[in-house]
């Protein structure tokens, strides 16, 4: 009974087999851990590879869409005007 601890009237804990159980948790954290790592890091040389072999950059991508997005907002506006006889 030396490595059981009382508790509560009669509620026992086996400290090796806690002590045993917590060491496993933490080996299976750090593998967990260690094994997501490496899935972000093949998921990111993927990404690069793909956006590397990208026919357009990303960016030029983005800033046409954006120019894309202005014109319509502009031409709408217009339209908004023209329909309302609003000089703004």
């Amino acid at each position: 009974m030396a490595t059981n601890e009382r508790f509560l009237s009669g509620f026992q804990v086996n400290r090796s087999l806690l002590a045993g159980g917590a060491v496993l948790t933490g080996i299976g954290a750090l593998l967990g851990a260690a094994g997501a790592v490496m899935v972000c890091a093949a998921l990111a040389t993927a990404g690069r590879t793909w956006v590397r072999g990208l026919d357009t950059p990303p960016t030029e991508l983005a800033q046409r869409a954006l120019r894309e997005a202005k014109v319509a907002s502009a031409a709408g506006w217009e339209a908004w005007r023209t329909e309302h006889h609003s000089p703004n």
